[in-house]
């Protein structure tokens, strides 16, 4: 095959990443109403993986501390061979059912925390193992899998098959599996955060500004959100340390008092 075909191969077959979500809106939903339902309650939304299912869960986890303004340990990524497989596979840790319950172990998990473990195969036994301990001290478990009748799905109060069939490359689950599991993941963050009001209109309105990419779009939500303009925008979100809600409260106050 030809670069064009390989690459024209691969696009169609991502098709079934769409139709896989699809079928599975309803359970996604479910888990995304259980993940605010965590978050307003104090607890944890916990990701278990392994390998490429583990380094998706670290990403989707990192990206709500600057997406929505939350602290680093309210969604939180354990993955099969610790934080130095996010770097480098580490192939053999998938298989170490006791590393998974010494890690639920350290998180010193409560019934406000809930559990969402990934696994393209839905047999792999770290993610299996950790899944299953956290359901018998009462957290609320949530599967993704790719395959069909795997133990993953059944250890979980709630399963979620995206069925995306055989990868171009067989069993290279980098690809339409972790795809499939990346917009999972979005889907389910993100929703629970509009749930939980983290988000006006479709505006992150806590958003970090941490750098100046971020310190304009701060600018630019709060220009969408009242009618100011940039200038004063920015001039007041200065003053409030860039904190949009606080800078749309002194503004909503102050046309209160006009």
């Amino acid at each position: 095959m030809t670069a064009r075909e390989i690459v024209r191969l691969m696009n169609e077959e991502e098709q079934a990443v769409n139709r896989a979500v699809q079928a599975a809106e309803a359970q996604i939903a479910q888990a995304a109403e259980h993940a605010a339902e965590a978050y307003q309650s104090g607890g944890r939304v916990i990701y278990v993986g392994a390998g490429t299912s583990g380094r998706i869960a670290t990403m989707d986890a990192a990206e709500m501390v600057p997406t929505f303004g939350l602290a680093p340990t309210r969604f939180v990524a354990v993955v099969a061979g610790g934080e130095a497989a996010n770097q480098q596979a580490v192939e053999d840790a998938e298989d170490d059912e006791h590393a998974a319950i010494q890690a639920m172990n350290e998180l010193a998990l409560t019934r406000q925390d809930i559990v969402i473990a990934l696994a393209a195969s839905g047999r792999t036994a770290f993610v299996v193992a950790a899944a299953r301990h956290a359901r018998q001290k009462g957290v609320w478990t949530c599967g993704i899998a790719n395959n069909k009748n795997v133990p993953l799905l059944s250890v979980v109060e709630l399963g979620i098959l995206l069925d995306t069939g055989p990868e171009v490359l067989t069993g290279s689950t980098r690809l339409k599996a972790a795809t499939a599991q990346k917009r999972v993941l979005n889907a389910i963050s993100t929703t629970a955060m509009v749930l939980s009001g983290k988000v006006i209109e479709n505006l992150m309105v806590d958003v970090k500004a941490t750098n100046q990419k971020l310190r304009e779009r701060c600018v630019r939500i709060l220009c969408d959100l009242t009618t100011v303009n940039e200038g004063e925008a920015e001039r007041i979100l200065s003053a409030h340390n860039w904190n949009i809600r606080q800078a749309l409260s002194v503004l909503r106050s102050t046309e209160a008092a006009s």
